[in-house]
């Protein structure tokens, strides 16, 4: 982003999940930004829909994005804000919900043109590999994170995490 401030600033609230197996597992997309070179690693999620709740977009997400159906919901536990060029200048209004599912392979079959040009992979990533991988990972800290949810200590109030 340019040091100039944009004349109009798009709010994006974003439901992120963090979408746990049977083997506490996390599963993660790598894609890239339109537009950008490398990429990296980060949570199913996406935008919320006019008359959503970050609830029912995380929902709709793990339907698209992964073809899985059945999942349980938990409670939101991170809260993250930042500004990207998407290409207008926006400010994502993150909500990280922890999901519960069996595991199985992510089907692509309802994923958007877009998301089909921009994500290179989507795969099930132990809390051991991502504490050891040198990839991109996001949010920054995942792997530091994720021990309290696998665990099942979940904040009464959602935790505020860095951009």
């Amino acid at each position: 982003m340019s040091d100039e401030t944009p004349d109009h600033i798009v709010i994006r609230p974003t439901a992120r999940v963090l979408l746990l197996d049977r083997l506490d597992r996390i599963l993660l997309m790598n894609g890239r930004l339109p537009g950008a070179a490398g990429g990296a690693w980060f949570t199913v999620g996406g935008g919320v829909e006019p008359g959503e709740t970050y609830a029912e977009a995380a929902a709709r997400e793990i339907r698209e994005e992964t073809g899985i159906a059945d999942f349980e919901l938990g409670p939101v536990v991170w809260r993250r804000e930042g500004m990207l060029r998407l290409p207008e200048v926006t400010l994502l209004k993150e909500r990280y919900i922890v999901a519960r599912c069996d595991g199985r392979e992510p089907d692509r079959g309802g994923w958007t043109a877009l998301e089909r040009d921009l994500i290179d992979d989507i795969r099930w990533w132990s809390h051991g590999e991502l504490a050891l991988t040198g990839e991109r990972i996001f949010p920054p800290g995942l792997a530091d994170r994720l021990p309290g949810v696998l665990a099942g200590q979940f904040p009464a109030e959602p935790e505020a995490i860095p951009w």
